[in-house]
């Protein structure tokens, strides 16, 4: 089955690494980098707002959990938004691809 994870970056660039690294790693197939969004989050008790890069990953089931716990690793924050989800549906090349990792 295929999986996505959503995580936001402080900017492209440790986006690309990060995501460099899972896929060499074989914990992901691909990263999205999108352009920097605005947001706008409340953290230690204060609403703050910065700009980041939202990365989208593609992987399997089988290595959703290991890969949040490795980009968890590798992320630059102390505290990274990392979330994950198991895709009700996906193209049938799609499911070879992220089968073949």
């Amino acid at each position: 089955m295929t999986a996505l994870i959503y995580c936001p970056f402080p900017d492209a660039a440790s986006a690309e690494a990060i995501g460099r690294a899972l896929i060499e790693e074989r914990l992901v197939a691909c990263i999205n980098i999108g352009s920097p969004v605005r947001s706008i989050f409340m953290w230690e008790g204060r609403m703050d707002e910065g700009e980041e890069t939202p990365g989208l990953l593609k992987t399997s089931s089988t290595l959703l959990t290991r890969a949040i716990a490795r980009l968890e690793d590798l992320h630059p924050y102390d505290t990274p938004a990392i979330v994950g989800w198991n895709c009700d549906a996906a193209g049938v090349a799609t499911q070879r691809w992220l089968g073949a990792m």
